[in-house]
């Protein structure tokens, strides 16, 4: 990972009574941050130095998010184990525990305990997200057994995980005017759409784009099976969802005729917003956690503004 870059491994699980969900993202390289931006306004930044584990819990036990970002010295990392802060991730016994100890904001209390996904398989598949190779997703589990206990707050529950990763080579304002991603899983079998708009005030990206408007973006569409057999999908038409109190546009796809329906908005920010909806797909109703993201907006000043609010900067080691 270069200068400027980022990578990420991203968590989110539901739990078997539909009372409780989480979602965590691992970072190196901070894309959302404000500092990071600020850091490489002024020239090549380290992305070590701008690292962070964000969780957030939702459902009946109440909304908790903490995000606190952290410099390199905080940063210790080996072929099983990562760990920013006060806070690791760590392979173990072929299963991925996350050892979570943070602070919320804006209002600070405790959230302290471990995340548990217990893979049935492991996927090997990356997808390019933009027209010049800078940005990479990669899903890599889905329908995964998960256990959740808390210290503080008091929580304990099993469902089920969805598991991937992004990495880039630069900003994502740099390339992405938005997205909308969503997975959603039923009776073992995952479906995921990410749809990407292009930035077109990059010079490489306008040549390598034709004028048409469908040549735009990308558009991922992907079925996994429960046995791990992974293929590409052939997306429904897209719908349009109501849009945030941020003035956040967002989209998914359902079946022909039908409409989506928002079920939760789990986070509504000045340009990130992550739902809970109701996708009818294949003649049937399915839960999937979805998200957009306006990179437009994220790079206003006066957005980067407002994030320390729920994005701190704390160092705890100097080097």
């Amino acid at each position: 990972m270069g200068t400027d870059g980022y990578a990420w491994w991203y968590v989110d699980a539901l739990s078997d009574c539909g009372r409780y969900g989480v979602t965590v993202i691992v970072m190196l390289g901070c894309v959302f941050s404000p500092w990071y931006a600020a850091a490489r306004r002024r020239g090549p930044t380290d992305p070590l130095q701008h690292s962070a584990i964000n969780v957030a819990l939702y459902g009946a036990a109440g909304h908790r998010w903490a995000l606190t970002e952290r410099g390199r010295a905080d940063v210790e990392r080996d072929a099983t184990r990562l760990t920013i802060g006060p806070s690791s991730v760590l392979w173990r016994d072929g299963a991925l525990q996350i050892v979570v100890d943070e602070v919320t904001s804006p209002w600070p209390t405790r959230l302290r305990g471990t995340i548990t996904v217990r893979p049935r398989f492991t996927l090997a598949t990356t997808h390019v997200l933009d027209a010049n190779g800078h940005h990479r997703w990669a899903p890599i589990a889905t329908d995964s057994p998960v256990e959740l206990e808390f210290e503080q707050p008091k929580l304990r529950w099993r469902g089920t995980a969805y598991f991937d990763s992004n990495e880039g080579d630069r900003p994502l304002e740099r390339d992405f005017d938005s997205w909308h991603w969503s997975r959603a899983t039923q009776h073992g079998t995952t479906k995921i759409f990410y749809d990407t708009d292009w930035s077109m005030s990059d010079d490489d990206t306008r040549a390598r784009t034709s004028p048409s408007a469908a040549a735009r973006g990308r558009s991922i569409g992907l079925e996994v099976a429960s046995d791990g057999r992974c293929s590409s999908l052939d997306s429904p038409p897209l719908c349009e969802l109501p849009t945030t109190n941020w003035g956040i546009h967002r989209r998914s796809r359902c079946d022909a005729g039908q409409r989506a329906t928002v079920v939760d908005t789990l986070e509504d920010g000045p340009f990130y917003a992550r739902s809970l909806l109701r996708l009818p797909l294949d003649g049937s109703d399915w839960t999937a956690f979805h998200e957009s993201v306006s990179l437009r907006r994220f790079a206003r000043r006066w957005v980067q503004l407002l994030l320390p609010v729920k994005l701190p900067r704390r160092v705890l080691r100097r080097g």
